[in-house]
């Protein structure tokens, strides 16, 4: 198959189950809106930060162990493959626990440092419990999602993030709801948390049933700061730009705190970064299909295959960029109002969006690079 054609094959499916993930985001918000509190929004807000610190981690490992277990596979050596995946899958494990304890006993001076103030911390707090929970299913689902591109297995990645996603759908009124559990803002986040574990098992399931070409077993754990730097030097050229959007997200809210209208101003924040979320998704979906074909062709040693697909990526991501950039731009203020309809917010999600994506089309040639 033509690179071209075996990268669109593998993005479409990658780009829908990232999609589906992003739903978890714009669904909470979009429920969050609907209990007609400018706090509540706020407050889910000021976690925005700590999500793309996870995400980026996340990154680190599930991007750097489809590249080399995409190489290894390349090069016909399964066992090496499936001793990257397995021992990257255990250290997700222990990250995830890591950041999941961390992360709530530390989580007042983190949700006050991301512009938590008196007001919405509470509800910030509520909400950021179960997100620190989902870490312990998050980094290792990751994991193994990429792990089943690289081999090619997009069929199990699509229906592990799509279940998850609808099941979030139909899980937040529920939990939030009078007339279900009732729980407000930490319903929103306990439902995404069951949601992200289910995704986790039916990953899990797929590898130890012993379906998959990378076999995933205890005795192939065998971690070495050898393989970890291996592994974090792939993978961190993708996390940047998940902790660049941390940082400015964090930056925002903290210069914002001050003002007159601090609430509205990290609602509205909150609102565009889930909407600029769906937008890298795309990107990423479409890299992610390039990934596994660039991967296994530098393994195979096919250098002419690889610099195809290379330079197929690169016009893909570019007009990707483009046409997602032209349709936040010209759609700005509806796009803000299906989450809230108050004019304040409105008015700071319009800006905010545009000038987020302005240069939009940087991002696309970004994401080329790192997976080359």
């Amino acid at each position: 198959m033509q690179p071209s054609k075996a990268i669109v094959k593998l993005a479409i499916p990658a780009t829908l189950a990232l999609l589906a993930k992003a739903v978890y985001n714009i669904v909470d918000t979009a429920y969050i809106g609907l209990l007609d509190s400018n706090l509540a929004l706020t407050a889910v807000g000021v976690t925005l930060p700590l999500l793309l610190i996870m995400v980026s981690i996340e990154n680190i490992f599930a991007a750097g162990a489809a590249v080399l277990a995409g190489r290894q596979l390349g090069a016909r050596d399964h066992e090496a493959a499936s001793r990257t995946v397995t021992t990257v899958i255990g250290l997700s494990i222990l990250i995830g626990i890591v950041l999941c304890v961390g992360g709530i006993l530390l989580m007042d001076p983190l949700l006050r440092s991301f512009g938590a103030s008196d007001a919405s911390l509470p509800l910030a707090r509520e909400y950021a419990f179960w997100m620190f929970i989902a870490a312990l299913a998050n980094l290792p689902a990751q994991s193994m999602n990429c792990a089943a591109r690289a081999e090619s297995s997009v069929k199990i990645s699509s229906v592990a993030v799509i279940t998850g996603a609808l099941l979030n759908v139909l899980l937040d009124p529920v939990f939030m709801f009078d007339w279900g559990l009732n729980m407000g803002v930490q319903g929103a986040s306990l439902a995404t948390t069951v949601s992200q574990f289910v995704t986790f098992f039916i990953l899990a399931g797929f590898y130890l049933s012993g379906r998959s070409v990378i076999r995933i077993r205890l005795s192939a754990f065998r971690p070495s700061w050898q393989f970890i730097k291996a592994v974090t030097l792939i993978g961190i050229p993708t996390a940047v730009i998940q902790i660049c959007l941390s940082v400015a997200s964090s930056l925002t809210n903290v210069v914002a705190a001050p003002m007159p209208d601090a609430d509205e101003i990290i609602a509205a924040y909150g609102v565009v970064q889930r909407l600029i979320l769906i937008g890298c998704y795309v990107v990423m979906g479409f890299m992610q299909g390039y990934q596994p074909v660039a991967s296994y062709a530098f393994g195979a040693r096919d250098e002419d295959r690889f610099h195809q697909a290379a330079r197929f990526a690169l016009k893909g991501a570019l007009l990707l960029t483009v046409l997602v950039a032209a349709f936040y731009i010209l759609l700005a203020s509806p796009l803000i109002r299906l989450f809230n309809r108050t004019e304040l917010i409105v008015t700071y999600g319009r800006n905010l969006l545009i000038s987020q994506v302005a240069l939009y089309p940087a991002f696309g040639l970004y994401m080329k690079k790192p997976q080359s």
